[in-house]
């Protein structure tokens, strides 16, 4: 019998860390002052297009705390109560502002519909400037949150779509501005709402549907089950590779765990050390932990064969 228990926190891991949650913090506070300016800005204008950058933002400044949050409770280190330690709540963070995303947008394509048949007088010069403003605020959080990582890390990722939702509300409530300066149109304020806000529910749901997968312990996305299968079939005296499980903690730590059977008299530890190094530097799964068993042991074992 061989078991292997391998995890790799390494410094690379520990620096990306460390950098989505400096940029976090930056975006978070750039996002907090601009939101509180452009709510007051929404309501002495009349502006629904600018109140509903300003929820956006909103919701955006409580997600970004929460994501911030998510990563410095994620710091905790395991205990015996919690023996992946606290990382999951990143997760929980980014479920809650998926769900944000599409509460919100929810409401404000209701007010939309609802201001079509109530006609509402919109300040045009007072809604561009502070649309104009909020799209330079906008275009910075996003850029900061970019130099983390986005296509890894679920949670700011989530945090990274809100404030690309209010980016696009920015600029529609530039173009809305425009329409009604130029061309009167104050049905362009709703319109404007509309449209981004069915952009956002969208981002909303697929962030939504990200999370609760890995709640549900689904396999990541980029993983292939039957080429890891193969690869370890192919290390010389395995005879079967059975009970692969592959899931994620969080976004960016994928965890594997499988039994491998190999023909008796077999150095276990040679095997073991093969299989791991596979799974590490093929598929980049750093948690692994197997299970070598002989073909007597599993003589008499269903389970063994599956």
């Amino acid at each position: 019998m061989g078991h292997s228990h391998n995890h790799g926190h390494d410094h690379g891991h520990t620096h990306t860390h460390n950098a989505n949650k400096k940029a976090l913090l930056l975006a978070f506070l750039l996002t907090t002052g601009f939101m509180l300016a452009e709510a007051v800005g929404g309501y002495v204008t009349n502006s629904l297009a600018l109140l509903s950058d300003a929820g956006h933002m909103l919701s955006d400044a409580v997600s970004l705390g929460l994501s911030l949050l998510a990563f410095k409770i994620g710091e905790k280190r395991p205990t015996s109560e919690k023996t992946y330690g606290y990382k999951r709540i990143e997760i929980l963070a980014a479920l809650f502002n998926g769900i944000a995303l599409i509460i919100i947008s929810i409401y404000i394509l209701i007010e939309a519909i609802r201001r079509f048949r109530e006609s509402v007088e919109v300040a045009g010069v007072g809604m561009l400037s502070i649309a104009i403003v909020g799209l330079l605020i906008n275009i910075g959080a996003a850029f900061i949150l970019m130099r983390g990582d986005t296509s890894e890390n679920l949670n700011l990722r989530s945090a990274f779509l809100h404030v690309l939702g209010d980016l696009l509300g920015s600029v529609g409530a530039i173009v809305a501005a425009l329409l009604i300066l130029f061309f009167g149109w104050e049905v362009a304020d709703p319109i404007a709402s509309i449209l981004v806000s069915i952009l956002v529910i969208v981002s909303g749901w697929r962030v939504t549907k990200d999370t609760l997968h890995i709640l549900m312990e689904g396999k990541p996305h980029n993983v292939n089950l039957e080429a890891i299968r193969n690869s370890l079939a192919t290390i010389p005296s395995v005879r079967n590779v059975h009970d692969l499980h592959v899931w994620a903690v969080t976004s960016d730590f994928p965890t594997l765990t499988c039994h491998i059977t190999v023909e008796q008299g077999t150095n276990t530890q040679r095997v073991l050390g093969e299989a791991t190094k596979r799974i590490r530097e093929q598929f980049h799964i750093k948690h692994v932990t197997i299970q070598i068993e002989d073909t007597e042991h599993c003589h008499n074992e269903d389970h063994c064969h599956t």
